[in-house]
C-alpha cells in the first residue's frame, strides 16, 4: 500500500539529491516510491537534510533534501510505501 506524501521540486544531478516538498511526515528508514513520466523506483531513506543540517524526521510542509539512487524530475510524485505485516490466523 502507498500513501502520497509529496513531490519533487528540484534535482541536483551532480550529487544525486532531490528536494521534496512534503504533505506528510517522513523519517529515516522509510521506504518511498518516486514515480513520474520517466521515473519509477523504490528506495529507503538513508540521508535527509534541511538547510544543510542532517535530520532524522521532517513534518508536513517542510522541504527536505534526500539522496536518491536514480535521477528524478521536477513534479515526480513521492509516496510512502506502507509495509503490511501479516498477522497470524487464530
Amino acid at each position: 500500500m502507498e500513501v502520497e506524501i509529496g513531490k519533487v521540486t528540484h534535482y541536483y544531478n551532480h550529487i544525486g539529491v532531490a528536494v521534496l516538498s512534503l504533505t506528510d511526515s517522513l523519517k529515516l528508514g522509510d521506504r518511498i516510491h518516486i514515480c513520474g513520466h520517466a521515473t519509477d523506483f523504490t528506495q529507503r531513506i538513508s540521508s535527509m537534510e534541511v538547510d544543510h543540517h542532517s535530520i532524522v524526521w521532517v513534518k508536513p510542509g517542510d522541504n527536505v533534501a534526500v539522496r536518491v539512487i536514480q535521477p528524478v524530475h521536477e513534479h515526480d510524485m513521492v509516496f510512502r510505501v506502507i509495509e503490511e505485516t501479516l498477522e497470524p490466523a487464530i
